[in-house]
């Protein structure tokens, strides 16, 4: 059986408590692989034929981080840059990606009516993500809905509990997804 491969990049884990508790209510699901960027390469010098083997492996993927700056953590761009090359995600050749869903597992600063055309940020967080959901299309990959979580430093222990609840449901049906019928 393949797995659910979860990226996780956060460059300042210690102090996140939402997406640290998120990994860590994961983490221990049979069927699912956390991998965390940032504990693997505090460098930045990513082993690219790893990480390809690794992703051509996996059944589904997760990529969970923070927003920032209306994007992604620094080495989560790179970690696409490099390993995501044409010949091994899109274009002619291997497209090793193709057929497998994409989950976006994002958390914001903000509340939800901050992403919106009359809000802080005026946009929502669907176009924040179409980059995302662009480069999952390219390489063939299924776009699922994102997992999003707004407001990460205010919401209450509760909270966390409960959405960490609601990721792992949500990371089971994705694992059980892959078994088929």
């Amino acid at each position: 059986m393949s797995f659910v491969l979860v990226v996780f990049v956060h460059p300042a884990v210690r102090r996140s408590r939402l997406n640290r508790s998120l990994r860590d209510a994961v983490r221990d699901l049979e069927g699912v692989r956390v991998h965390d960027l940032y504990e693997t390469y505090p460098d930045f010098f990513i082993d690219v034929a790893a990480e390809q083997a690794v992703l051509r492996e996996a059944g589904a993927l997760v990529v969970q981080h923070p927003i920032y700056w209306y994007s992604c953590p620094a080495l989560l761009k790179e970690w696409f840059d490099l390993v995501w090359q044409q010949g091994f995600a899109f274009g002619p050749g291997e497209r090793a990606l193709a057929g497998k869903p994409w989950v976006s597992a994002v958390s914001t600063g903000s509340q939800p009516g901050a992403y919106h055309p009359e809000g802080l940020h005026r946009f929502t967080l669907e176009e924040i993500l179409r980059p995302f959901e662009a480069t999952a299309r390219l390489c063939g990959m299924t776009w699922q809905d994102p997992f999003v979580t707004h407001d990460a430093v205010g919401v209450s222990a509760e909270v966390v509990r409960e959405i960490g609840q609601a990721y792992r449901r949500r990371l089971e049906a994705l694992r059980d997804a892959l078994k088929g019928p």
